[in-house]
């Protein structure tokens, strides 16, 4: 079915969240292998990494060979987190613990989606707008939706490996427009980064809506009605 408008979504934090903060779960999985670290420091520390690190683009890689390297860069990024949380910090096999923290990390049932986005897909879907995922997220991300039931809602998941860039960068939202076939200028995209998300989203060409601004998700179907897309 061809659509002739579109809603880009991220994912993490504006359609599906971790069951458990963060912190919390590199604390509860450390614990088992020795290392005591408060959640709380660990959360701090993983959100100030996280925005350092550069994003999880690997030109002219193959997607076939994409995702040890990202399983690899999420590696260094729980390392530095441990470190910056504790420098003191040691594990005594530190690829055991990070194994485990991996899997947990990719399984559905660690993830849940923000209340309302199924039935908000739905009712887009039902009002003909064309609905996509566009995230900097690792290729893991297609399986925790299918697993969350929200996979057969979506036109579309673009991830950053698939456009060899990662947001703010246009070329993301793009790629997505062209696998919708939507312009530019009949298209929203709902994020909760104000960088990536909105800022990036403009920068494209495209109108953007921070999600934090909606009391609850169904206020979104309102607010693109009064766009008069």
């Amino acid at each position: 079915m061809k659509y002739q408008r579109a809603v880009l979504f991220d994912a993490a934090g504006t359609l599906i969240e971790l069951r458990e903060p963060v912190g919390e779960t590199y604390a509860r999985i450390a614990r088992e292998h020795g290392v005591t670290v408060a959640p709380s420091e660990l959360e701090t520390a993983f959100r100030v990494t996280f925005k350092k690190v550069p994003a999880m683009v690997f030109p002219g890689v193959p997607i076939a060979e994409i995702p040890p390297l990202e399983k690899t860069w999420w590696s260094k990024v729980v390392t530095k987190t441990f470190l910056a949380a504790d420098p003191a910090v040691r594990f005594a096999d530190f690829d055991a613990f990070f194994e485990q923290l991996f899997s947990e990390m990719s399984r559905p049932e660690a993830w849940r989606e923000i209340p309302g986005a199924r039935s908000l897909l739905q009712k887009l879907r039902s009002l003909r707008w064309a609905t996509a995922i566009v995230s900097n997220f690792d290729r893991r991300l297609p399986e925790l939706l299918r697993g969350l039931g929200l996979a057969e809602r979506l036109d579309a998941v673009v991830l950053c490996s698939d456009a060899g860039a990662a947001k703010p960068a246009p070329a993301i939202f793009h790629r997505a427009l062209e696998r919708l076939e939507v312009p530019a200028s009949r298209a929203v995209v709902v994020g909760d980064d104000e960088a990536l998300d909105i800022e990036g989203a403009r920068a494209a060409g495209l109108r953007a809506i921070n999600v934090r601004s909606l009391a609850k998700l169904d206020e979104l179907l309102d607010l693109l009605a009064g766009l008069q897309i």
